[in-house]
């Protein structure tokens, strides 16, 4: 438990640090969240953590953060972790670990506020509706405690929403911004009415990808979720999630229990993109469903097939948004090859607070120029847009 050092009254602020979700109850803490994002859901951050992805054990402490009123009643949460290395969070501080040691410090551990192997973009200072106004700023003055007491090299606030950024900003943390690539459903009828919206080049070679991926009939897709979700299946796409992980990456994050817990939990959230040739399932995309978003997670194959990713990944993925109403297509971290397929780039962002004072100046400086380059590269970026360019 700690004391709010901006507030004189200590009864009236309880803040405590839970080494599990499970110690906050998932009404409590889903009522913080909201229903837009499933990502920073209690039972999608619990499946992580009971399935054994996401343990001290494997660098991921959790040490989330609860605020409660008077009455005992938690008003506001941050999914926050202890990391003992820097895999799995997609925004890089490799370089600054590596400079920090050199210099005779401990960088690690660190902690971090985000989701678990999740780029996307989402609530951090989670509270809920009837909160006052300032409770984010308690949520924040008790990370930077948290980080003061157990003299921790650095705290960390990756993918937050921009409402989020500037309270962090405000506080004092250094600004960090990133680049993804997200398509946007302009009101489109159908997958055809969005492929009018396309220079000509650019839709011939949609159609054409999209051709060659089902090799003329060869392959089929399957687009799963609810009562789709069966064991079988989460077998199938493990296998090839293990696969491509074992094949680019040496290992993989997730492990089998978790498919299982959100299958089992929250299926309704999840849709999963299978590629099958006869009997056999191919090739796979994991997604998670939000309110108005559709948010693409993993991918697996056993080997290379021509198109079936993009398939699989951005094709299929656009339809169903298109489908269903969503507002948003967003395919995760990287990839430049996203554009001409009609994810256009856009800012992400971090936040870092970082105690020491040379160690922050020269972070800060780096970050100064990292942001005068992701700008220039994002400008430069959407001058490439596919899209037909009309008066």
């Amino acid at each position: 438990m700690m004391n709010d050092p901006g507030n004189s009254t200590a009864e009236t602020i309880t803040l405590r640090i839970h080494a599990a979700i499970s110690e906050i109850a998932p009404e409590a803490w889903d009522a913080c969240a909201g229903d837009i994002n499933p990502t920073v859901s209690h039972v999608f951050l619990s499946a992580l953590e009971e399935s054994g992805s996401c343990t001290a054990r494997n660098g991921w402490a959790p040490q989330h953060l609860s605020f409660a009123d008077p009455a005992g009643r938690v008003i506001g949460v941050v999914p926050m972790y202890l990391k003992s290395h820097s895999y799995g969070e997609y925004v890089f501080d490799w370089g600054w670990a590596d400079a920090f040691e050199r210099a005779g410090g401990r960088y690690y551990p660190k902690l971090l506020c985000a989701v678990p192997f999740t780029p996307v973009p989402g609530p951090r200072l989670m509270i809920a509706p009837a909160a006052p106004p300032d409770t984010k700023r308690h949520l924040i003055a008790g990370m930077i405690e948290l980080t003061r007491q157990r003299q921790i090299s650095s705290l960390h606030v990756n993918f937050p929403e921009m409402e989020d950024f500037e309270a962090f900003g405000e506080a004092g943390f250094l600004p960090r911004i990133g680049q993804q690539f997200h398509w946007t459903n302009d009101g489109y009828g159908d997958f055809d009415d969005y492929l009018a919206a396309l220079n000509s080049r650019k839709r011939k070679a949609v159609k054409k990808e999209r051709r060659e991926a089902l090799a003329d009939g060869a392959i089929a897709i399957e687009v799963l979720s609810g009562s789709d979700l069966t064991e079988k299946i989460w077998d199938a796409f493990y296998r090839l999630y293990l696969a491509t992980s074992d094949r680019k990456w040496g290992s993989a994050y997730l492990n089998r229990r978790f498919f299982s817990l959100i299958g089992e939990r929250m299926p309704d959230k999840v849709v999963l993109v299978m590629a099958k040739r006869g009997r056999d399932y191919i090739a796979g995309a994991f997604n998670i469903l939000g309110r108005d978003t559709i948010y693409g997670r993993n991918w697996g194959a056993h080997r290379e097939y021509r198109f079936v990713h993009f398939e699989c990944c951005y094709y299929s993925a656009i339809e169903f948004a298109i489908t269903h109403g969503l507002k948003r297509v967003e395919a995760g971290a990287q990839g430049p090859h996203k554009l001409q397929r009609g994810y256009l780039p856009v800012p992400t962002y971090s936040a870092h607070w970082i105690p020491d004072p040379a160690f922050r100046r020269a972070v800060a400086a780096f970050l100064a120029r990292e942001r005068e380059m992701v700008a220039e590269k994002i400008e430069q970026l959407s001058e490439f847009s596919p899209f037909r360019h009309e008066d």
